[in-house]
């Protein structure tokens, strides 16, 4: 089957309409139908208990003490703590029935007789399952036992938050005073309030009855059961497309007899020489992030230690490097050295491509690098004293300069906007080095589609600037994974498409028309499914119903461009083998197929497991998150930036050696799949049970992550992140001892062609098949 890129490129119009529509549509609609925060909470004697102040004051408790790096709200954040959402549910259920036990028999619940506990049982779910009438901002009117549930709550966090407790991994002042804390437990506790109360008309809570916890009547909807089975019958059919889809379709693969030019006789311009340097801060970047996650995971088996080495230094680890304040900075580093090695390969690859360097893009490509530093270093040292309590928490400069508080999004407002100047001024520099494929080449050619995948990331962004700390918490969750899933789902998998493109052109290996047709086929099909894929986020956080079906099928769908990416990489590793030894790109090229295969798990196999509706219900915030993310990010998009940085300096530098190189690619992938394999998945399969058989809150409890065989597998974590944590120093002294040999710069005027105007692969081997009848001129298999 013959498709144009003409063709391709005005589906993939339509299907960015389309997103667009929809998610535009979404956004409203969930606005309107958020769960209402109450103007006011009532005791029967019409006493005051909580307001919306109160609540919304809780929120920012919340956000500026950083405290979904800790545990999570909504089974969104960290999980080493508690979910406050299960947590406070679950702390409420039993104040509940504590009350009634002793109203009704005059005996402490855990002392009545089996028939008196169902009966006091049913009277729990009966209170918190009777709201028919939405309060909306109006007065919410809560029983005798409601009000006495509620202040104990409180009383629990000022001693879990504003006390401390080294158990849970939390300092003494974690929450500044005791009033924090409490009204921390009035947020907790609307959260918990619209878990278990039935939407207006619905049979249903607001979260479709999330988190499980049949004392509080919740359990899993029925729309969870009839999705996954639609999404299994959806899985067969899709992988079908798939395979028919990479069968069918007409597609130009890496060429195995031509010639590749040696990096030594490729010119190198004063701007890619300084994108070399990216490399190293990179590296940096990566090794940091490695030993916080060591130090992480080991918190799971020593809550307020590490091998004894802070006590015998004298330091408090609780008091400087707490697991909230090690998790913020290790889930932001993983995304900026990714997001390092994507900037500097697209400030390299458009003079490779046109051997063209406007004026003073060296000067912009190193102004950009000491931007990115400035911005690193000021947001976290603004996370660092946001959580200490550094800034006026009545004031606005805690989120304008110190932590919004929301995963993957914790830096301030301010420090996101230089992010953002960042993304534009890369954007522009991108432009300035592209624009003769620009000038030559159809709307809808490579060049153009690099340009449009990079502004898509920056653009994106922006949905993480549509929120504050007075916003309802279920409408920020809905913005911040517009940022957070289409980033991953959407605009990295259309980069990474883009990317690979772009440098098989630079390695003479597709042509442009070739490579820019793959790339929008393989784009077409992420975004289509990707983009309101995001929905699977929607099910369980207060959003409408309406977002379970559409993410059970979008989410679903999102298996399909994986399949192809699979079969991609295994036809990439074919050419990689057919070249043999004497290919000067083997090492790169490693890590694409890499890239493909951990895609295709990580994001495929994983990602679709745990997205089935009633998997989800139960699996939600739990190991088995953890290891789908682990697998998908740095095996699919860090692997990707590691192959791409490594080809950056196997252009600019001399004496080239990959020994070490090549130890790191083994330590990496061999310590992920360890990791993967030996720990994390079996623990989240031990939660999934845990979940399903005693409810969430009993799952995310201290008592289930001390089980003797959950502390077993946390220490079976060690080999894989040592292995990773090995091949990252390995790569770091490697990258910096490169970067000390970089090649002398060409100027620009002395430059030769690019490889835009080097013969293509069906020039240089005389193939006929140029043409083959496609009107735009493409190659076909």
């Amino acid at each position: 089957m013959r498709l144009e890129r003409r063709t391709l490129a005005r589906l993939l119009a339509a299907v960015f309409v389309l997103n667009l529509v929809v998610m535009g549509a979404g956004a409203w609609y969930s606005a309107q139908n958020a769960p209402p925060i109450p103007e006011t909470v009532e005791g029967p004697e019409g006493e005051t208990v909580a307001t919306a102040e109160s609540v919304r004051e809780g929120k920012r408790v919340f956000q500026r003490n950083g405290l979904m790096n800790h545990g999570t709200v909504l089974g969104n954040g960290a999980y080493f703590g508690n979910d406050l959402t299960a947590d406070a549910l679950d702390l409420k259920t039993t104040y509940v029935r504590q009350f009634y036990a002793v109203q009704r028999y005059g005996e402490a619940y855990d002392d009545l007789a089996a028939l008196e506990r169902a009966a006091v049982d049913e009277r729990a779910r009966e209170d918190l399952r009777s709201r028919p009438d939405d309060p909306g901002e109006g007065s919410l009117a809560y029983s005798a036992a409601e009000v006495y549930a509620h202040e104990q709550v409180r009383e629990d966090y000022v001693a879990r938050y504003h006390e401390g407790n080294a158990s849970l991994g939390l300092p003494a002042g974690t929450v500044g005073s005791a009033d924090a804390a409490r009204r921390l437990a009035d947020f907790a506790l609307w959260t918990a309030w619209f878990s278990h109360t039935p939407r207006p008309g619905a049979e249903h809570s607001y979260t479709n009855n999330w988190p499980p916890a049949p004392g509080a009547g919740n359990t899993a909807p029925v729309s969870a059961l009839l999705w996954s089975v639609a999404s299994m019958v959806l899985l067969v059919g899709g992988a079908g497309v798939g395979v028919w889809l990479y069968s069918a379709v007409s597609l130009s693969e890496p060429d195995a007899d031509i010639d590749v030019p040696h990096p030594s006789e490729v010119d190198v311009l004063p701007s890619q020489r300084t994108a070399a340097l990216y490399v190293p801060v990179a590296a940096g970047l990566f090794l940091v992030q490695t030993l916080l996650g060591a130090l992480l995971a080991h918190y799971y088996v020593e809550r307020d230690a590490f091998f004894g080495v802070f006590e015998a230094l004298g330091v408090d680890v609780l008091e400087w490097a707490p697991f909230l304040l090690a998790r913020t900075y290790h889930v932001d580093l993983a995304i900026l050295w990714v997001a390092t090695l994507w900037i500097a390969a697209g400030l390299f690859l458009p003079p490779l491509l046109t051997a063209h360097e406007p004026a003073g893009q060296a000067r912009g490509t190193a102004a950009l690098l000491g931007a990115l530093v400035v911005v690193v270093v000021g947001g976290f040292a603004g996370v660092f004293l946001g959580t200490r309590g550094f800034f006026d928490p009545n004031g606005e400069l805690w989120w304008l300069l110190g932590t919004e508080g929301l995963e993957y999004l914790e830096v301030g407002r301010v420090w996101k906007f230089g992010l953002l100047a960042g993304f534009v001024g890369w954007a522009v520099l991108l432009y300035r080095g592209l624009r003769p494929m620009l000038a030559e080449e159809e709307r809808y050619g490579l060049g153009h589609l690099i340009l449009l995948a990079g502004g898509s990331i920056a653009l994106l962004f922006v949905a993480g600037l549509l929120y504050t700390p007075e916003t309802n918490m279920v409408v920020t969750e809905f913005w911040r994974w517009w940022v957070v899933h289409m980033w991953v789902e959407g605009a990295f998998e259309f980069f990474i498409v883009a990317v690979v493109g772009l440098t098989l052109v630079g390695m003479n290996l597709l042509e442009p028309e070739s490579a820019a047709k793959a790339v929008l086929l393989e784009a077409l099909l992420v975004m289509g499914a990707g983009i309101i894929g995001v929905s699977h986020h929607y099910w369980w956080i207060g959003l409408p119903d309406i977002w379970v079906p559409v993410g059970s099928v979008f989410s679903t769908l999102e298996l399909l461009p994986l399949v192809i990416v699979l079969f991609e990489a295994i036809s990439e590793y074919r050419a990689l083998v057919a070249r043999g030894e004497a290919f000067p790109y083997r090492l790169p090229f490693a890590f694409i197929v890499a890239s493909g295969v951990w895609n295709f798990v990580g994001a495929g196999v994983l990602g679709f497991f745990i997205n089935l509706p009633l998997i989800n219900y139960y699996e939600h915030g739990t190991y088995l998150t953890v290891a789908h993310g682990h697998a998908a990010m740095f095996g699919a998009f860090g692997m990707l930036a590691l192959g791409i940085g490594i080809y950056v300096l196997r252009v600019t530098t001399e004496g080239w050696s990959e020994r070490r190189l090549w130890w790191s690619f083994w330590l990496w992938n061999v310590g992920l799949a360890v990791m993967v394999g030996a720990s994390l998945l079996p623990i989240g399969f031990l939660q999934l049970e845990a979940a399903f058989t005693a409810g969430y809150d009993a799952a995310r409890g201290l008592a289930f992550y001390e089980r003797p065989l959950v502390q077993t597998f946390f220490w079976l974590r060690f080999p894989g992140d040592t292995l990773l944590i090995a091949g990252t120093a390995v790569f770091s002294v490697d990258a910096v001892a490169k970067v000390r040999r970089r090649r002398p710069a060409t100027p620009p005027e002395e430059a030769g062609p690019g490889a835009l105007a080097r013969p293509g692969p069906t020039e240089a081997t005389g193939a006929a098949e140029g043409d083959s009848g496609a009107s735009d001129g493409e190659g076909n298999r």
